[in-house]
């Protein structure tokens, strides 16, 4: 979620955590989300032409000191400041804006260690953050608190088996017919927008809408009720300048009740969807209704952030690479080969949640983190380690591709298949999840087959040419539950997307559109676009 103006000029830290991302040490104001915020004005390119890889300036030039992750120029490009703070080793103390400090871990090897080491804790401290008046809303924020993600084992191993068991595998792949039929919708809508005014907001018409649209699929929300879950979520997502004073509070509110109202509907008439399977689950005691509540947040707010951002950050990468945008439409095969690809180029979540060392730590190559201090293993950093990926920098979905990486299993768009499972390790001490034993890496099924059929060693490295298994959805027991739908989502959505409009363009400068803020989350807050001169409207269903 997106903090305040002020939070965001400190480093996201052990307080209360929002849903997939972090939130920032000495705060617990997780309020907001960093949705599509004012329309602000754009220039148009130059040309139509590719716009080629910014150039990466020497990390010797850039000063990796201070840092202060609500500045615009850190926000749309932080890669040089990490490349720049790996040169003082895989893991560093760095001081913030706000005064305060915390160690980044911008190492691949480094990366993985930290998220599969118990000592590195993810429970908030007791009094972390400020104190917030009492009300309505604030009491709704705080239902967070409860969910998995501020949470270590043996508790996070309940709460994670319990959630894994509703997103099978078989159960996520489900969606699918549903995920077209929205996606074609939303395509149908942006056509009738594009045709209307020439131009639209891609990540206001539709990479923020599917994904809210398929939580309601998940959490069950009935048709007559998905209009309002969209306003409320739009509205808890906007940064504090967009929205009249009051509307956000009001909305938090509205979704308190609202979810509390639906745990009881489903408690008593349960339906198909993974929320109620979530609801009347009775093994290991079930979940209560305060952990219930914070689960829908929990499958709401991370839900929707994720894929929005993979779904606007891939398409900003095909738009700015035509050659690679022409390969997939010419072959549907390498769909899901740009969708890894976008994983690990534009990890749409930066960071991890925050841990907290609780003692020392030797992470090796010289790097002893104390005990006490705050750590954020920085995925975007991570995935751009030129230990691990050759030409970081540069977008390739060729290493994701059939030839690069082995057997992919099924492809596509409609492409149907077993696979392994994609939803993460929940594996207790004994490495057995609820459908046997779970690797992260090979977990991967149809939605996502670029690592399908592999088997990675204990760095995830692979053999041959094979690439790397990217971190874009973290690593040991927090991997992402919702990874499978993720991508599921994303290889469903994109080949539709530019089937309907091969011709879309990017009607601004790549280099000067507003990214959100912050080290919690990383995709363009806006990404408007024009349609090309041939579109194929008549493709879209409406």
């Amino acid at each position: 979620m997106r903090p305040t103006d002020q939070e965001l000029r400190s480093p996201a830290g052990p307080g209360a955590a929002h849903p997939g991302t972090a939130a920032h040490p000495g705060t617990t104001d997780t309020g907001r989300a960093p949705l599509p915020g004012p329309r602000d004005a754009v220039r148009e390119p130059a040309s139509g032409a590719a716009v080629a890889d910014p150039a990466v300036p020497d990390p010797a030039v850039v000063d990796p000191g201070v840092l202060d992750p609500a500045e615009g120029a850190f926000a749309r490009d932080p890669f040089p400041y990490y490349a720049a703070l790996r040169t003082r080793g895989p893991a560093a103390r760095v001081e913030l804006a706000n005064g305060s400090s915390a160690w980044l871990v911008t190492g691949y090897e480094q990366t993985r260690a930290v998220l599969s080491d118990p000592r590195f804790s993810n429970v908030p401290p007791q009094g972390a953050g400020r104190p917030k008046p009492d009300s309505p809303a604030q009491r709704a924020r705080a239902c967070l608190a409860r969910h998995m993600l501020n949470s270590d084992a043996p508790d996070h191993t309940r709460l994670r088996r319990l959630t894994a068991a509703a997103f099978t595998p078989r159960r996520v792949d489900a969606l699918r017919p549903r995920i077209e039929e929205l996606t074609a919708g939303l395509v149908g809508e942006l056509v009738d927008r594009l045709e209307r005014d020439g131009s639209a907001d891609l990540v206001d018409v539709f990479a923020f809408p599917l994904p809210v649209l398929v939580i309601g699929e998940v959490l069950g929300v009935p048709e007559a009720d998905r209009a309002d879950l969209r306003e409320w979520t739009y509205r808890v997502g906007s940064p504090a300048d967009a929205l009249a004073q009051g509307e956000v509070d009001e909305a938090w509110t509205r979704l308190h009740g609202y979810f509390t109202s639906l745990i009881a509907e489903k408690r008593r008439a349960p339906g198909e969807d993974l929320f109620s399977a979530l609801v009347h689950d009775s093994s290991e005691g079930g979940l209560d209704d305060g952990e219930l509540l914070a689960m829908a947040f929990l499958l709401l707010f991370a839900g929707y952030e994720t894929t929005m951002n993979l779904l606007a950050s891939a398409s900003l990468l095909l738009l700015t690479h035509p050659e690679e945008l022409a390969a997939a439409q010419g072959d549907p095969g390498r769909w899901p080969a740009v969708v890894e690809e976008a994983l690990r180029h534009a990890s749409p979540l930066e960071g991890t949640t925050w841990r907290r060392t609780t003692e020392q730590v030797d992470l090796g190559d010289g790097v002893v983190i104390p005990a006490g201090s705050s750590v954020l293993a920085v995925l975007a950093a991570a995935n751009r380690d030129p230990a691990v990926f050759p030409a970081p920098d540069a977008f390739r979905p060729d290493r994701y591709a059939d030839g690069a990486t082995g057997p992919v299993g099924a492809v596509g768009p409609g492409s149907s298949g077993d696979g392994a499972s994609a939803v993460g390790p929940v594996q207790g001490p004994d490495g057995v999840g609820p459908e046997g034993p779970v690797n992260p890496e090979s977990a991967v099924g149809p939605a996502c087959p670029a690592d399908a059929g592999s088997n990675p060693g204990p760095a995830g490295r692979r053999t041959g040419t094979r690439a790397a298994a990217h971190a874009a959805f973290g690593h040991g027991p927090h991997f992402c539950v919702g990874s499978r739908l993720a991508r599921l989502e994303a290889a469903v959505a994109l080949p539709l997307l530019f089937d309907a409009l091969p011709g879309l363009r990017l009607a601004a400068d790549p280099g000067e559109l507003p990214y959100r803020p912050g080290l919690l989350v990383r995709g363009p807050r806006r990404l408007p676009v024009t349609p090309g001169d041939d579109e194929r409207s008549d493709a879209v269903s409406r």
